[in-house]
């Protein structure tokens, strides 16, 4: 294993950060698999999947069965991971800027056009290469000025050329479930079987605010359509496969489900081949992938008390009750259901709702949203 420690920008006087990566087999070999944790700093249970993956790997290295390369960050996130306020951890958005560590990544198919866009020809896999190169040398000339800047290239220029990039998340209450734009589906569903993820949000990019899984596979799919657009007829693949895997909710920081999402992972670096050995039958899927589009949000119309009448996961149908808000003051309630049924995949963790708060998300099978699919 080779430990790297990657400083961040100083923001203030007295004080550092640094990022650190841990680096499984060879460096250049295929498939490279990134995987990252907590990259919202305060959702905790990939930590401890990464915790369990590492045993996993370091064994795996000293039985000389690594493959590929396989490179693991822990903590994504040191910045994240120091706010609180009022004893509670604030790891969702940075305090200086107020922006989201899970949004606002680079545009590498701009960058890519710009710079090798023109040159690419009828070698699909040179024109991988050309590509990946092209956009970490680009990451390499960036010069950030504040530690948001510097965390953001650093995860990016760790991921940038890799072929497959899982990005651990929770919820607040949740099953397991991935978020994946939908030309990685097929690269990905293994993963989601042997995760048993109950749901799979899928869309084409653009589901808003360029987080950080869209951006690194959406760099072959908007190259290629650049590409397209300008005339240029070169052939080039989904060389990134990423997904936003929803690892259930907040407090589900537990080593008997970490080390079955390890497990699972673990089969999945060996279906890939970036690890030896037989990863064993793939277990039946327990969903199919749904359209991002067609997942609702509710949302509290009126503060209350949140009461919850269906359980997280549960299957529900157009009109079905998920919650109940009740006002203890003048004992009136209202009732919060689904309209178009569902899966219920995540719900709130608190249990006052002040008026706007999202209560629930149901993923239904039909799209009827458009514009920015994704919360804040």
């Amino acid at each position: 294993m080779d430990v790297r420690h990657h400083p961040l920008p100083r923001t203030s006087l007295g004080s550092a950060r640094s990022v650190t990566s841990l680096h499984f087999g060879t460096p250049g070999a295929r498939p490279k698999v990134y995987v990252q944790a907590s990259l919202h700093a305060d959702e905790l249970p990939g930590m401890l999947v990464a915790h369990h993956l590492r045993q996993r790997l370091l064994a795996a290295e000293a039985d000389g069965a690594l493959r590929g390369e396989i490179v693991l960050v822990p903590v994504a996130n040191p910045i994240g991971l120091a706010q609180r306020i009022d004893h509670r951890p604030m790891g969702r958005f940075e305090l200086n800027t107020s922006e989201n560590f899970n949004r606002g990544y680079p545009d590498l198919a701009r960058v890519a056009f710009e710079r090798v866009g023109r040159s690419l020809d009828a070698d699909a896999a040179a024109n991988v290469q050309r590509v990946r190169a092209a956009v970490v040398q680009w990451l390499a000339e960036q010069a950030p000025v504040t530690e948001l800047e510097g965390l953001r290239l650093t995860l990016f220029g760790l991921a940038a050329d890799a072929d497959v990039v899982l990005d651990l998340h929770c919820d607040s209450e949740a099953v397991v479930h991935l978020y994946s734009e939908t030309a990685c589906w097929p690269t990905l569903e293994p993963l989601a079987r042997w995760l048993q993820a109950e749901t799979v949000l899928v869309a084409d990019y653009g589901a808003g605010g360029q987080p950080f899984d869209e951006q690194l596979s959406g760099l072959w799919s908007q190259l290629r359509a650049q590409l397209d657009a300008a005339g240029i007829a070169a052939p080039l693949p989904q060389a990134c496969a990423s997904a936003t895997v929803e690892l259930r909710g907040e407090a589900d920081v537990d080593h008997t489900l970490a080390a079955r999402d390890a497990d699972a992972i673990w089969r999945y670096l060996q279906h890939l081949g970036a690890v030896a050995g037989d990863p064993g039958p793939m277990p039946a899927p327990r969903c199919e992938p749904t359209p991002l589009a067609g997942s609702e949000t509710l949302k509290a119309p009126c503060p209350g008390v949140l009461v919850f009448l269906a359980p997280v996961g549960a299957a529900l149908r157009p009109g079905d009750a998920v919650a109940e808000i009740l006002d203890p003051i003048d004992g009136s309630s209202v009732t919060l259901r689904t309209a178009h049924g569902g899966r219920l995949y995540a719900r709130a963790r608190e249990r006052y709702a002040p008026a706007g708060l999202t209560v629930a998300k149901v993923a239904g099978r039909t799209a009827f949203r458009t514009g920015m699919l994704l919360s804040e």
